[in-house]
């Protein structure tokens, strides 16, 4: 029997058991030949849906209130990632779909279950949930410019053969992104015990979701991730540990405290996955679930990284 083991709000230190076992076993024939948007899709704008159940507005107006963690975390975000993911891109020698989809991840936002890691290090919940709301709207803008300049570097075939269709990716990204927070917002504001249940079940799936996703990607492209995974997954690693360390080394020349520096090494190291896997297997953007491949392997990793982070906090608060 397969499990995945969920942290949860409730349960923090054992998490929760959910079981997808009978997922596999019935439906992975399936998945080979399967329309993984009909999944992908709707799973993204339920996790969005989930964080702007945990918004309200005062959330936004963080910026104003503590605008050095605020700005360390955006520019290591929005900034240094992609930074790291052009310079990684070319020491492997990624070309192509691949060279793609690094850089897609990390121009993606962070991820929905960051706060949750950050409750559980012990750092700013509040300054967490603020800088994954801003990211998931200031990237709406930012990845699609910046993918705009790296199809045509990516080198290989790609740089031929993949479009980019900007439109197609503001309209989805506002569809599936903006407008689930924007509904989560209201619920939150309007019916905040309903908002309060709905997260409840909705946060303890989250992360079984994006396996999900990542899973249903791995059977469609394992022939290619096969071929590719000692350099790709060297690279995706590197990536996710080099970024936590410029961080981490941001964080303390800024001389934020102990609480924000955890946040801010969290956030930038956990990126919104779904959303990768999403605009790479869309038929309105790139519909090519090749390019999602680094997505896949940075979910994994992300989510072990960190975990270790967080058990190595503890461990020393043990003591």
């Amino acid at each position: 029997m397969c499990k995945i083991w969920v942290i949860s709000k409730e349960n923090p230190k054992y998490g929760v058991s959910f079981t997808i076992h009978f997922i596999f076993t019935i439906f992975a024939p399936r998945f080979k030949t399967m329309n993984s948007v009909i999944i992908v899709l709707p799973i993204l704008s339920l996790l969005m849906f989930d964080l702007g159940l945990q918004l309200t507005l005062a959330d936004f107006a963080l910026i104003a209130k503590r605008p050095k963690a605020m700005i360390v975390g955006l520019v290591g975000q929005i900034i240094l990632l992609p930074l790291v993911a052009f310079a990684l891109c070319k020491i492997f020698g990624l070309t192509g779909v691949l060279y793609v989809g690094m850089i897609l991840i990390a121009c993606c936002p962070g991820g929905s279950s960051s706060n949750i890691f950050s409750m559980l290090a012990k750092g700013d919940v509040a300054l967490s949930v603020s800088l994954t709301a801003l990211s998931s709207i200031i990237t709406l803008f930012t990845l699609p410019l910046i993918m705009s300049f790296a199809i045509p570097l990516s080198g290989g075939d790609a740089s031929a053969t993949i479009t980019l269709p900007v439109g197609n990716l503001l309209k989805q990204n506002l569809l599936l992104m903006f407008l689930p927070i924007l509904v989560g917002i209201g619920v939150r504001k309007w019916w905040p015990e309903t908002a309060q249940s709905i997260d409840k079940v909705l946060s303890k799936c989250a992360f079984p979701l994006l396996m999900l996703l990542a899973a249903i990607f791995f059977i469609q492209n394992k022939a290619q991730i096969a071929d590719n995974i000692t350099s790709l997954g060297l690279c995706v690693t590197s990536m996710l540990l080099i970024t936590i360390l410029l961080a981490a080394l941001l964080s303390r020349v800024s001389r934020l405290d102990t609480r924000e520096k955890r946040t801010i090494v969290i956030e930038v190291g956990m990126q919104n996955a779904a959303q990768a896997i999403a605009v790479a297997g869309s038929p309105f953007v790139f519909n090519n679930g090749a390019i999602a491949i680094p997505a896949i392997i940075y979910a994994l990793m992300m989510n072990v990284v960190l975990l270790i982070y967080v058990g190595v906090i503890k461990s020393r608060k043990s003591k």
